[in-house]
């Protein structure tokens, strides 16, 4: 399985270094914008999976039409030319979609005692994946080429080299459990060694890509090594946090479809939490000397 999982790791990795590479140009998001609507689609059927697993059910057309609406939102303003309102127009299509889920519950409202738990449902789904693809797609035009290519690729290089890393040593030195209830499997151990395989890929990031791709205003590398460190933080952090999703809804993965990585949750759990992170790093200079 260890072997398995980071032979697919390296793959993923390997196919968004490409899908980064092919999305360089003067019409940023042609590439990645298409694969991030597909990822807001089958995200938010996993996400309702989970909860009928446990006899739940929200209203799910105002997540779907709210999700993939929040990234073609994005995307949209980045086609264009609007990259300074990036995060407005999803938040006009959350805030619409939300308004939608109000209306949905009220047309099939029968007897207190469900609704507004199916109300928070469906609204977690919009701004745990809608939302968080949204920050992904804004990190994609954070900065003007190549900085706004590597700000996308140092997240998901750093995230993906720490769950790497992380479940590496968990099986090589792991000991001491880091969150019984939650993930019985993960580690002390574990969690730092992914803290550090993440400030190491940041590190490697500024070592090696920045220049590769010609440079650019970039900061010293020991700002890349805070700014690994917050994002590994960061993608930890949404690792569990999915754990807590399916530990309380009763599944092992968000979905069976692929052994050894369970679903797109469960690839994307880490990249979610952590995208916020990373575009507040670049948006405040804190790797980025504009």
């Amino acid at each position: 399985m260890l072997r398995w999982r980071l032979l697919l790791g390296s793959l993923f990795i390997a196919a968004l270094a490409g899908l980064c590479w092919l999305d360089t140009g003067p019409r940023p998001g042609r590439w990645l914008g298409p694969l991030a609507v597909l990822l807001a689609a089958a995200a938010t059927q996993e996400m309702f999976w989970l909860y009928r697993s446990r006899g739940l059910a929200p209203l799910a057309w105002p997540a779907y039409v709210g999700n993939v609406g929040m990234v073609i939102a994005a995307a949209a303003a980045v086609w264009l030319n609007l990259p300074q309102h990036v995060l407005t127009w999803p938040a006009c299509v959350l805030a619409l979609a939300m308004a939608s889920g109000f209306v949905g519950e009220m047309a099939r409202y029968r007897q207190p005692g469900t609704t507004s738990e199916l109300l928070g449902l469906g609204m977690m789904a919009l701004v745990y994946v809608g939302l968080c693809l949204a920050f992904l797609v804004a990190l994609r035009v954070v900065a003007p080429d190549p900085a706004g290519i590597v700000a996308l690729a140092s997240l998901i290089i750093v995230v993906k080299m720490c769950d790497t890393g992380a479940y590496t040593m968990g099986r090589l030195l792991g000991r001491h459990k880091l969150a019984p209830l939650l993930s019985p499997g993960k580690t002390v151990e574990e969690a730092w060694g992914g803290l550090v395989w993440g400030v190491g890929a940041a590190v490697l990031t500024f070592a090696l890509l920045v220049p590769a791709l010609g440079g650019f205003g970039t900061a010293p590398w020991w700002r890349w090594a805070i700014y690994g460190a917050l994002v590994a933080i960061a993608g930890t952090a949404g690792d569990l946090a999915e754990s807590l999703l399916k530990r309380d809804l009763g599944r092992k993965d968000s979905s069976p479809w692929m052994p050894g990585f369970g679903g797109v949750l469960d690839l994307l759990d880490s990249v979610l939490l952590a995208a916020p992170i990373a575009w507040l790093c670049w948006k405040t200079g804190l790797v980025w000397l504009r």
